[in-house]
């Protein structure tokens, strides 16, 4: 299997970072707390803090999957803080790719070319 990078992004309404900030906060302790595959867990936010960018790296497809369901009780609560999309990087697993629908928030786009 391979490493898979998930990028997330948000568009905060207004009003919501504060949540968002304390929310991501409760999502770093469960991370480290209980996911044995995530190899990193970063939030960006760009000068006024109106948006943000979150970078997840995964050993493989299963350590995504236990992730979510770690984060599975935060996700409704995140997600009203805003607009998020993002994408997924990397050639998951079928059970993995089975979550994604074709016209969701999040694209996936299969490894061509690295170093």
């Amino acid at each position: 299997m391979s490493e898979l990078t998930g990028i997330a992004r948000f568009k905060f309404h207004e009003g919501h970072v504060e949540e968002f900030k304390r929310l991501s906060a409760l999502c770093v302790e469960v991370v480290k707390a209980q996911d044995t595959g995530t190899l990193a867990y970063e939030t960006y936010f760009n000068a006024d803090e109106s948006e943000a960018i979150v970078i997840e790296r995964y050993r493989d497809s299963q350590a995504l999957l236990e992730h979510g369901q770690h984060l599975a009780h935060l996700m409704e609560p995140i997600i009203a803080t805003g607009t998020v999309y993002g994408e997924l990087l990397g050639d998951p697993s079928p059970e993995l790719r089975a979550q994604f629908s074709a016209d969701g928030p999040v694209q996936l786009f299969s490894p061509y070319m690295s170093l």
